[in-house]
């Protein structure tokens, strides 16, 4: 009887696994969306060196990308959607792109969200829960809530933006468990979208993301995890010192290409 208990959680677990292999082949053969990540909307200020201008977008360049994404026919998508697409070929809506917002800074509700009402996006805010509130230059509470009521969604960065590939032990509870149900209970929906810290990730972690019941988890612009491409999602930086017409470029051009090895595990699937 104790062998039979033993045995179970591990046939489970070997299931799982399975079933992520050949799951992880057909994302691998879909044409990636684009997903867009932006930070600061703010103007620049003399004390900010040109590595930080990838994280701060003036409010005027900011305006200028989402119209251009209106004119040349963008429809946003949510989490939801992708992750259908993804795992299930569900089919999306043309031109779709995802606009994601990290870090919960407050100009991302003052001036991003007067945009995307404007042509009627939709965005995706990963909160680092120690940052609401904070100061006046993050959202609180409310501005929180009102977002995800008005059908945006709200995602999980952390309790404080630690590096992912540094957690051990309690770390797990701490930057990720807590933080998810104190999104929760702001929003009264479940947290199901995860956002790695400064986009770096490491794939022993990502077993951790499976068992806390997360369906995706976003990086920045480095190869998926052909293992676990769901969990390894890629966004482009939305960097401040691009025009609209550099942004059209590099949607047209960062997305759609497969690695060598997501390649080769694609083809044996």
């Amino acid at each position: 009887m104790v062998k039979a208990l033993i045995t179970l959680p591990f046939c489970f677990f070997c299931l799982v696994s399975s079933a992520q292999s050949v799951y992880s082949g057909a994302i691998l053969t879909r044409k990636q969306v684009p997903i867009l990540c932006y930070h600061q909307i703010r103007n620049w200020r003399a004390s900010d060196k040109q590595v930080d201008k990838d994280y701060i977008i003036p409010p005027t360049t900011f305006k200028d990308h989402m119209k251009m994404l209106a004119d040349s026919g963008y429809h946003t998508i949510l989490p939801d959607e992708l992750y259908d697409y993804l795992t299930k070929g569900t089919p999306l809506p043309p031109k779709p792109i995802m606009l994601t917002f990290d870090d919960t800074d407050g100009d991302q509700f003052e001036v991003a969200r007067p945009e995307l009402v404007k042509y009627g996006f939709k965005g995706v805010y990963f909160i680092v829960t120690t940052n609401i509130g904070k100061n006046k230059h993050y959202m609180d509470r409310a501005q929180i809530k009102q977002l995800s009521d008005e059908g945006n969604v709200i995602a999980c960065h952390t309790q404080d933006h630690t590096n992912f590939k540094k957690y051990r032990g309690n770390d797990w509870e701490t930057q990720i468990d807590k933080p998810t149900k104190k999104l929760e209970a702001i929003t009264g929906k479940p947290v199901q979208y995860f956002a790695f810290p400064f986009g770096e990730w490491n794939s022993q972690g990502l077993p951790e993301l499976h068992k806390r019941g997360f369906k995706a988890a976003f990086q920045l612009t480095e190869p998926r995890d052909p293992h676990d491409p769901i969990m390894t999602i890629r966004r482009l930086l939305g960097c401040g010192y691009w025009s609209a017409k550099t942004l059209d470029y590099n949607i047209k051009h960062d997305f759609g290409r497969l690695t060598l090895e997501e390649g080769i595990l694609a083809k044996t699937k």
